[in-house]
Protein backbone atom coordinates (compact mmCIF):
# COMPACT_ATOMS: atom_id res chain seq x y z
CA UNK A 1 0.00 0.00 0.00
CA UNK A 2 1.15 3.32 -0.85
CA UNK A 3 0.78 5.49 2.32
CA UNK A 4 0.78 9.32 2.99
CA UNK A 5 4.40 10.53 4.33
CA UNK A 6 4.30 14.27 4.52
CA UNK A 7 2.16 16.71 3.77
CA UNK A 8 3.92 20.77 2.73
CA UNK A 9 2.35 24.08 2.26
CA UNK A 10 4.25 27.29 1.36
CA UNK A 11 1.86 30.71 0.65
CA UNK A 12 3.32 32.39 -2.61
CA UNK A 13 2.15 35.98 -3.23
CA UNK A 14 2.07 36.70 -6.98
CA UNK A 15 1.41 40.55 -8.17
CA UNK A 16 -1.20 40.83 -10.81
CA UNK A 17 -0.75 42.56 -14.11
CA UNK A 18 -3.38 45.43 -13.27
CA UNK A 19 -5.78 46.19 -10.36
CA UNK A 20 -8.65 44.27 -10.62
CA UNK A 21 -11.78 45.65 -9.48
CA UNK A 22 -13.92 43.66 -7.58
CA UNK A 23 -17.04 45.15 -5.41
CA UNK A 24 -15.67 44.02 -2.13
CA UNK A 25 -11.85 45.16 -2.95
CA UNK A 26 -9.50 45.45 -5.44
CA UNK A 27 -6.40 42.85 -5.74
CA UNK A 28 -2.92 44.16 -6.78
CA UNK A 29 -1.37 41.06 -5.63
CA UNK A 30 -3.25 36.90 -5.51
CA UNK A 31 -1.85 34.59 -2.35
CA UNK A 32 -1.97 31.47 -3.24
CA UNK A 33 -1.34 27.96 -0.96
CA UNK A 34 0.57 25.27 -2.68
CA UNK A 35 0.14 21.78 -1.21
CA UNK A 36 2.97 19.22 -2.12
CA UNK A 37 1.66 15.30 -0.48
CA UNK A 38 5.05 13.25 -0.41
CA UNK A 39 4.33 9.59 -0.56
CA UNK A 40 5.61 6.60 0.56
CA UNK A 41 6.81 5.21 -3.05
CA UNK A 42 9.06 8.34 -3.94
CA UNK A 43 6.24 9.78 -5.58
CA UNK A 44 4.29 13.01 -4.52
CA UNK A 45 1.53 15.76 -5.68
CA UNK A 46 1.01 19.24 -5.78
CA UNK A 47 -2.28 20.93 -5.17
CA UNK A 48 -3.40 24.46 -4.71
CA UNK A 49 -6.11 26.78 -2.15
CA UNK A 50 -6.76 29.76 -3.53
CA UNK A 51 -9.45 32.58 -2.45
CA UNK A 52 -10.09 35.83 -3.71
CA UNK A 53 -9.34 39.38 -1.69
CA UNK A 54 -8.56 37.90 1.52
CA UNK A 55 -12.24 37.84 4.14
CA UNK A 56 -13.66 40.05 2.01
CA UNK A 57 -14.81 37.59 -0.22
CA UNK A 58 -15.51 34.58 1.83
CA UNK A 59 -14.52 32.99 5.30
CA UNK A 60 -11.33 31.50 4.62
CA UNK A 61 -7.90 33.56 3.79
CA UNK A 62 -4.77 32.07 2.96
CA UNK A 63 -3.25 32.25 5.72
CA UNK A 64 -6.37 30.00 7.32
CA UNK A 65 -5.92 27.71 4.50
CA UNK A 66 -2.25 26.81 5.91
CA UNK A 67 -3.51 26.85 9.16
CA UNK A 68 -5.68 24.49 8.77
CA UNK A 69 -3.66 21.96 6.32
CA UNK A 70 -0.83 22.34 8.62
CA UNK A 71 -2.44 21.88 12.05
CA UNK A 72 -5.75 19.56 11.42
CA UNK A 73 -5.45 17.78 7.76
CA UNK A 74 -2.04 16.85 7.89
CA UNK A 75 -1.75 14.91 11.45
CA UNK A 76 -5.00 13.28 10.38
CA UNK A 77 -4.00 12.16 6.60
CA UNK A 78 -0.13 10.60 7.61
CA UNK A 79 0.25 7.08 7.06
CA UNK A 80 -3.22 6.94 5.84
CA UNK A 81 -3.86 4.96 2.35
CA UNK A 82 -2.17 7.45 -0.59
CA UNK A 83 -4.59 5.67 -3.21
CA UNK A 84 -7.98 6.13 -1.41
CA UNK A 85 -8.94 9.65 -2.76
CA UNK A 86 -12.35 9.28 -1.29
CA UNK A 87 -11.38 7.70 1.94
CA UNK A 88 -9.28 11.34 2.27
CA UNK A 89 -12.23 13.03 1.28
CA UNK A 90 -14.61 11.54 3.95
CA UNK A 91 -11.61 11.74 6.76
CA UNK A 92 -11.31 15.02 6.07
CA UNK A 93 -15.11 15.95 6.12
CA UNK A 94 -15.81 14.00 9.91
CA UNK A 95 -12.38 16.08 10.91
CA UNK A 96 -13.15 19.42 9.42
CA UNK A 97 -16.29 21.49 9.03
CA UNK A 98 -16.35 23.49 6.20
CA UNK A 99 -12.83 25.04 4.58
CA UNK A 100 -13.65 23.71 1.80
CA UNK A 101 -10.81 25.53 -0.34
CA UNK A 102 -8.28 23.83 2.02
CA UNK A 103 -9.87 20.44 1.76
CA UNK A 104 -9.36 21.13 -2.20
CA UNK A 105 -5.97 21.77 -2.04
CA UNK A 106 -5.06 18.35 -0.57
CA UNK A 107 -7.57 17.02 -2.57
CA UNK A 108 -6.04 18.27 -5.96
CA UNK A 109 -2.70 16.87 -4.48
CA UNK A 110 -4.00 13.54 -3.72
CA UNK A 111 -5.36 13.14 -7.31
CA UNK A 112 -2.13 14.44 -8.40
CA UNK A 113 0.01 11.83 -6.91
CA UNK A 114 -2.60 8.91 -7.92
CA UNK A 115 -2.88 10.19 -11.38
CA UNK A 116 0.89 10.32 -12.17
CA UNK A 117 1.43 6.22 -10.38
CA UNK A 118 -0.91 5.44 -12.54
CA UNK A 119 0.45 7.31 -15.49
CA UNK A 120 -3.36 9.13 -16.43
CA UNK A 121 -4.37 12.32 -16.52
CA UNK A 122 -7.19 13.32 -13.50
CA UNK A 123 -9.51 13.68 -16.74
CA UNK A 124 -9.60 9.66 -16.52
CA UNK A 125 -10.16 8.82 -13.25
CA UNK A 126 -13.40 11.17 -13.46
CA UNK A 127 -14.20 8.96 -16.67
CA UNK A 128 -12.18 10.75 -19.12
CA UNK A 129 -12.01 14.04 -21.35
CA UNK A 130 -14.35 15.00 -23.85
CA UNK A 131 -12.49 18.12 -24.40
CA UNK A 132 -9.20 18.57 -25.67
CA UNK A 133 -9.44 22.42 -25.23
CA UNK A 134 -12.38 24.52 -23.73
CA UNK A 135 -13.47 28.84 -24.41
CA UNK A 136 -12.57 30.75 -22.12
CA UNK A 137 -13.37 34.70 -21.08
CA UNK A 138 -11.52 36.87 -19.77
CA UNK A 139 -12.53 39.44 -17.01
CA UNK A 140 -12.30 43.58 -17.64
CA UNK A 141 -12.01 45.02 -14.13
CA UNK A 142 -10.40 47.85 -14.18
CA UNK A 143 -13.40 50.15 -13.49
CA UNK A 144 -13.16 52.47 -16.49
CA UNK A 145 -14.93 51.95 -19.52
CA UNK A 146 -12.20 53.02 -21.96
CA UNK A 147 -9.46 50.92 -20.17
CA UNK A 148 -11.88 48.08 -20.89
CA UNK A 149 -12.75 48.74 -24.05
CA UNK A 150 -9.03 48.89 -25.18
CA UNK A 151 -8.25 46.02 -23.06
CA UNK A 152 -11.10 43.75 -24.80
CA UNK A 153 -10.02 44.86 -28.34
CA UNK A 154 -6.41 43.91 -28.23
CA UNK A 155 -7.67 40.27 -26.91
CA UNK A 156 -10.17 40.04 -29.33
CA UNK A 157 -7.66 40.95 -32.11
CA UNK A 158 -5.12 38.69 -30.55
CA UNK A 159 -7.27 35.94 -30.80
CA UNK A 160 -7.04 35.15 -26.95
CA UNK A 161 -10.82 36.09 -25.28
CA UNK A 162 -13.90 36.90 -27.22
CA UNK A 163 -16.47 36.35 -24.01
CA UNK A 164 -16.18 39.06 -21.33
CA UNK A 165 -17.56 39.29 -17.97
CA UNK A 166 -17.51 42.86 -16.34
CA UNK A 167 -16.91 43.19 -12.61
CA UNK A 168 -19.29 46.17 -11.69
CA UNK A 169 -21.36 46.75 -8.09
CA UNK A 170 -19.04 49.74 -6.74
CA UNK A 171 -20.84 52.52 -8.23
CA UNK A 172 -24.49 53.15 -8.33
CA UNK A 173 -26.80 51.13 -10.75
CA UNK A 174 -27.25 53.53 -13.82
CA UNK A 175 -23.66 54.23 -13.41
CA UNK A 176 -22.67 50.18 -13.90
CA UNK A 177 -25.26 49.60 -16.75
CA UNK A 178 -24.28 52.92 -18.52
CA UNK A 179 -20.49 51.09 -17.92
CA UNK A 180 -21.53 48.01 -19.24
CA UNK A 181 -23.88 49.78 -22.36
CA UNK A 182 -20.47 51.63 -23.68
CA UNK A 183 -18.26 48.36 -23.68
CA UNK A 184 -21.53 46.59 -25.55
CA UNK A 185 -21.70 49.28 -27.77
CA UNK A 186 -17.96 49.18 -29.08
CA UNK A 187 -17.29 45.57 -29.32
CA UNK A 188 -20.75 45.23 -30.83
CA UNK A 189 -21.43 41.09 -32.17
CA UNK A 190 -17.37 40.10 -32.06
CA UNK A 191 -18.13 39.54 -27.67
CA UNK A 192 -20.32 38.21 -25.43
CA UNK A 193 -20.60 40.63 -22.37
CA UNK A 194 -21.49 38.96 -18.88
CA UNK A 195 -21.63 40.99 -15.69
CA UNK A 196 -20.34 39.85 -12.31
CA UNK A 197 -21.80 42.32 -9.20
CA UNK A 198 -20.37 39.89 -6.67
CA UNK A 199 -22.84 40.26 -4.28
CA UNK A 200 -23.35 44.11 -4.35
CA UNK A 201 -27.09 44.72 -4.92
CA UNK A 202 -30.42 44.94 -3.13
CA UNK A 203 -33.25 43.48 -4.54
CA UNK A 204 -34.72 46.59 -5.44
CA UNK A 205 -31.48 47.45 -7.22
CA UNK A 206 -31.14 44.07 -9.15
CA UNK A 207 -34.61 44.59 -10.75
CA UNK A 208 -33.29 47.92 -12.33
CA UNK A 209 -30.01 46.49 -12.86
CA UNK A 210 -30.85 43.61 -14.94
CA UNK A 211 -33.77 45.45 -16.70
CA UNK A 212 -31.00 47.91 -17.78
CA UNK A 213 -28.07 45.33 -18.53
CA UNK A 214 -30.92 43.23 -20.90
CA UNK A 215 -32.09 46.28 -22.88
CA UNK A 216 -28.28 47.03 -23.22
CA UNK A 217 -27.63 43.17 -24.57
CA UNK A 218 -25.97 42.08 -21.97
CA UNK A 219 -26.52 37.77 -21.45
CA UNK A 220 -25.83 36.99 -18.23
CA UNK A 221 -25.67 38.29 -14.27
CA UNK A 222 -23.64 37.00 -11.88
CA UNK A 223 -24.80 36.77 -8.30
CA UNK A 224 -26.77 40.17 -8.43
CA UNK A 225 -27.46 39.82 -4.38
CA UNK A 226 -26.10 38.29 -1.64
CA UNK A 227 -25.67 34.41 -1.27
CA UNK A 228 -28.16 33.65 1.69
CA UNK A 229 -31.07 35.60 -0.58
CA UNK A 230 -32.23 32.82 -2.90
CA UNK A 231 -35.62 33.63 -2.77
CA UNK A 232 -34.87 36.86 -4.44
CA UNK A 233 -32.17 35.36 -6.37
CA UNK A 234 -35.78 32.45 -7.93
CA UNK A 235 -37.76 35.93 -8.50
CA UNK A 236 -34.62 37.89 -10.86
CA UNK A 237 -34.53 34.72 -12.08
CA UNK A 238 -38.02 33.96 -13.33
CA UNK A 239 -38.71 37.47 -13.97
CA UNK A 240 -36.15 38.25 -16.85
CA UNK A 241 -34.87 37.40 -20.11
CA UNK A 242 -31.19 37.50 -18.87
CA UNK A 243 -29.84 34.58 -17.82
CA UNK A 244 -29.24 34.77 -14.07
CA UNK A 245 -25.92 32.82 -12.60
CA UNK A 246 -25.14 31.48 -9.24
CA UNK A 247 -21.69 32.07 -7.54
CA UNK A 248 -21.30 32.62 -4.36
CA UNK A 249 -24.58 31.03 -2.95
CA UNK A 250 -23.05 27.66 -4.23
CA UNK A 251 -20.85 26.08 -1.54
CA UNK A 252 -20.76 22.09 -2.60
CA UNK A 253 -23.94 20.08 -3.56
CA UNK A 254 -25.73 20.17 -0.42
CA UNK A 255 -26.41 24.00 -2.20
CA UNK A 256 -26.54 23.19 -5.93
CA UNK A 257 -29.46 21.27 -4.44
CA UNK A 258 -31.31 24.00 -2.33
CA UNK A 259 -30.56 26.40 -5.37
CA UNK A 260 -32.10 24.12 -7.94
CA UNK A 261 -34.99 23.07 -6.08
CA UNK A 262 -35.77 26.84 -5.36
CA UNK A 263 -35.29 27.58 -9.14
CA UNK A 264 -32.89 30.23 -7.68
CA UNK A 265 -30.66 30.63 -10.70
CA UNK A 266 -30.38 29.31 -14.50
CA UNK A 267 -26.77 28.89 -14.53
CA UNK A 268 -24.34 26.92 -12.18
CA UNK A 269 -20.61 28.67 -11.62
CA UNK A 270 -19.32 25.56 -10.65
CA UNK A 271 -15.40 26.54 -8.75
CA UNK A 272 -13.30 23.44 -7.61
CA UNK A 273 -12.42 25.69 -4.48
CA UNK A 274 -15.02 26.27 -3.68
CA UNK A 275 -16.85 23.40 -4.05
CA UNK A 276 -14.59 21.72 -1.60
CA UNK A 277 -12.59 19.99 -4.66
CA UNK A 278 -12.27 17.69 -7.55
CA UNK A 279 -15.18 14.94 -6.22
CA UNK A 280 -17.13 17.95 -5.00
CA UNK A 281 -17.62 19.73 -7.91
CA UNK A 282 -18.74 16.82 -9.75
CA UNK A 283 -21.26 16.36 -7.40
CA UNK A 284 -22.03 19.84 -8.32
CA UNK A 285 -22.52 19.47 -11.97
CA UNK A 286 -24.29 16.44 -11.76
CA UNK A 287 -27.34 18.19 -10.25
CA UNK A 288 -27.08 20.70 -12.65
CA UNK A 289 -27.08 18.35 -15.11
CA UNK A 290 -30.47 16.77 -13.47
CA UNK A 291 -31.75 20.26 -13.02
CA UNK A 292 -31.56 21.29 -16.67
CA UNK A 293 -29.21 24.30 -15.53
CA UNK A 294 -26.51 26.04 -17.82
CA UNK A 295 -22.96 25.28 -16.83
CA UNK A 296 -19.78 27.46 -16.48
CA UNK A 297 -16.36 26.80 -15.22
CA UNK A 298 -15.50 29.39 -12.50
CA UNK A 299 -12.76 30.43 -11.03
CA UNK A 300 -10.94 31.71 -8.17
CA UNK A 301 -8.08 33.00 -9.81
CA UNK A 302 -6.00 30.29 -8.82
CA UNK A 303 -2.53 30.24 -10.30
CA UNK A 304 -1.55 27.61 -13.56
CA UNK A 305 -1.40 24.62 -10.92
CA UNK A 306 -4.93 24.95 -9.64
CA UNK A 307 -6.13 26.58 -13.25
CA UNK A 308 -5.14 22.89 -14.53
CA UNK A 309 -6.47 20.81 -11.55
CA UNK A 310 -10.07 22.75 -12.59
CA UNK A 311 -9.17 22.29 -16.39
CA UNK A 312 -8.86 18.19 -15.83
CA UNK A 313 -12.62 18.15 -14.37
CA UNK A 314 -14.64 20.47 -16.84
CA UNK A 315 -12.72 18.67 -20.00
CA UNK A 316 -14.79 15.47 -19.08
CA UNK A 317 -18.17 17.75 -18.89
CA UNK A 318 -20.10 17.23 -22.44
CA UNK A 319 -21.32 20.41 -22.48
CA UNK A 320 -20.49 23.57 -20.56
CA UNK A 321 -23.05 26.04 -21.86
CA UNK A 322 -21.42 29.33 -20.25
CA UNK A 323 -18.24 28.06 -21.55
CA UNK A 324 -15.44 28.41 -18.66
CA UNK A 325 -13.30 31.83 -17.03
CA UNK A 326 -10.38 29.76 -16.18
CA UNK A 327 -8.03 32.83 -17.29
CA UNK A 328 -6.35 33.07 -13.68
CA UNK A 329 -2.92 32.05 -14.47
CA UNK A 330 -3.21 35.16 -17.60
CA UNK A 331 -4.27 37.87 -14.53
CA UNK A 332 -0.45 37.21 -13.24
CA UNK A 333 2.31 39.25 -13.73
CA UNK A 334 4.77 35.75 -13.88
CA UNK A 335 4.01 32.04 -14.02
CA UNK A 336 5.46 29.75 -11.27
CA UNK A 337 4.76 26.58 -13.65
CA UNK A 338 7.85 25.14 -15.70
CA UNK A 339 6.03 24.92 -18.49
CA UNK A 340 2.88 27.69 -18.99
CA UNK A 341 -0.77 26.70 -20.13
CA UNK A 342 -1.56 27.31 -23.30
CA UNK A 343 -4.30 30.15 -24.65
CA UNK A 344 -4.99 30.65 -27.66
CA UNK A 345 -7.62 30.55 -30.94
CA UNK A 346 -10.16 31.83 -27.25
CA UNK A 347 -9.77 28.98 -25.65
CA UNK A 348 -7.71 27.30 -23.21
CA UNK A 349 -5.86 23.70 -23.88
CA UNK A 350 -6.37 20.65 -21.62
CA UNK A 351 -3.02 19.38 -19.81
CA UNK A 352 -2.27 15.80 -21.36
CA UNK A 353 0.60 14.62 -19.06
CA UNK A 354 -0.14 12.11 -16.26
CA UNK A 355 -2.03 13.64 -13.06
CA UNK A 356 -3.05 17.74 -13.09
CA UNK A 357 -0.86 17.68 -16.28
CA UNK A 358 1.80 20.65 -15.32
CA UNK A 359 5.13 21.12 -12.19
CA UNK A 360 6.21 23.56 -10.61
CA UNK A 361 8.87 25.93 -11.36
CA UNK A 362 10.53 25.87 -8.07
CA UNK A 363 13.05 28.68 -8.16
CA UNK A 364 9.37 31.10 -9.32
CA UNK A 365 7.91 29.43 -6.19
CA UNK A 366 10.76 29.92 -3.80
CA UNK A 367 11.26 33.93 -5.31
CA UNK A 368 7.22 34.42 -4.56
CA UNK A 369 7.09 32.11 -1.15
CA UNK A 370 5.81 34.87 2.11
CA UNK A 371 8.57 35.06 3.95
CA UNK A 372 11.25 34.08 1.60
CA UNK A 373 14.21 35.46 0.46
CA UNK A 374 13.50 37.11 -3.18
CA UNK A 375 15.95 37.68 -5.86
CA UNK A 376 15.67 39.24 -8.89
CA UNK A 377 17.45 36.99 -10.41
CA UNK A 378 14.99 33.96 -9.83
CA UNK A 379 11.90 35.64 -11.74
CA UNK A 380 11.61 36.35 -15.68
CA UNK A 381 8.47 39.11 -16.06
CA UNK A 382 6.26 38.50 -18.65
Amino acid sequence: MTTIDKIETVIVDVPTIRGHVLSMATMKTQSAVLVRVRFSDGSEGIGEGTTIGGLSYCPESPESIQSVIDTYIAPALIGSDGDSVNGAIHLMDKLVQGNRIAKAAVEIALWDGLGKRLNVPVSQLFGGAVHSRLPVAWTLASGNSETDITEAQQVIESKRHNIFKLKIGKRPVREDVAHVAKIKQALGDAASIRVDVNQAWSLAEARWGLKGLQEVGCELVEQPVPARYRGAMAELTSGYEIAVMADETLNGPEDALAVAAGKSADVFAVKVAQSGGLRRASEVIAIGQAAGLGLYAGTMLETGLGTAAALQLFSTVEKLDWGTELFGPLLLNDEILSDSLRYRDFCVEIPSGPGIGVALDQDKVDFYRRGGKKSLKAVSMK
